[in-house]
């Protein structure tokens, strides 16, 4: 019997450095020589030939060459601006009693525009139909756990776009569903469905459009404030 030895395959994956630059990936070089320039480390003769490079600059390689002897480029990258938001609450940090609650029992009912949502609401709809539209809501707490019961009925929740949503729950011939979403926030509402249906349908989901307004204000605040500083170093840079 003749014995055959089979090659392995040779590794094709590319080096990192070897990958296409996205337009994201020459964004952040040229923020950092946009820095470098503020901070008195690169000339403006220099700055403007990196950044016209980097413009043309076809690789990930190629991109780290232009920034190699500035200290950002060698900084541990920062760690993500939310953590990571528990699948449920901790047990006893809510209360168990519902601030609010929403029953429709052959009929139909709904919570909508500007409202307070406490930390626990309750939905039920029994051959009837709910809507709970948190997208207008004041958050007064950052967690908040939504029960929400269907039989033969509908329940409908929607929420702002950056807010982070969980959901916990199932059907009995019919249908859960929640549209799992992450805030980069880290003190973005957090809205948590808990979920139980008996032929009958329990769904939540983003309100595309809708942003808790006043996450997005604080949001605003500190970009402005980061542009506002590296103009200031610009500014005092440029009249030497």
């Amino acid at each position: 019997m003749d014995l055959q030895k089979h090659a392995q395959p040779a590794d094709t994956a590319p080096r990192p450095a070897d990958l296409r630059a996205s337009d994201a990936d020459r964004d952040r070089v040229a923020d950092i020589l946009r820095d470098a320039l503020a901070e008195g480390r690169l000339t403006a003769e220099e700055h403007a030939e990196r950044v016209e490079a980097v413009l043309h600059t076809k690789t990930v390689g190629e991109l780290d060459a232009f920034i190699r002897d500035l200290p950002a480029a060698h900084e541990r990258p920062a760690p993500p601006p939310y953590a990571s938001v528990p699948h449920r609450p901790v047990p006893g940090s809510l209360p168990a009693d519902a601030d609010t609650s929403v029953v429709a029992v052959f009929s139909s009912a709904v919570r909508r525009g500007r409202w307070r949502a406490g930390r626990r609401v309750h939905a039920f709809a029994v051959f009837g139909s709910v809507e709970i539209d948190l997208s207008e809501a004041v958050f007064e707490y950052q967690q908040v756990v939504i029960k929400a019961v269907s039989v033969f009925g509908d329940v409908q929740i929607r929420v702002p776009e950056n807010v982070s949503l969980r959901g916990t729950g199932g059907s009995v011939l019919g249908n859960f569903e929640v549209s799992t979403l992450d805030s980069v926030q880290s003190d973005a509402p957090v809205i948590y469905v808990d979920g139980w249906s008996v032929l009958g349908n329990v769904e939540a989901r983003p309100r595309r459009g809708r942003f808790v307004a006043d996450i997005l204000d604080r949001v605003q605040d500190k970009v402005e404030r980061a542009h506002d500083k590296v103009d200031r170093k610009l500014r005092k840079h440029l009249d030497r």
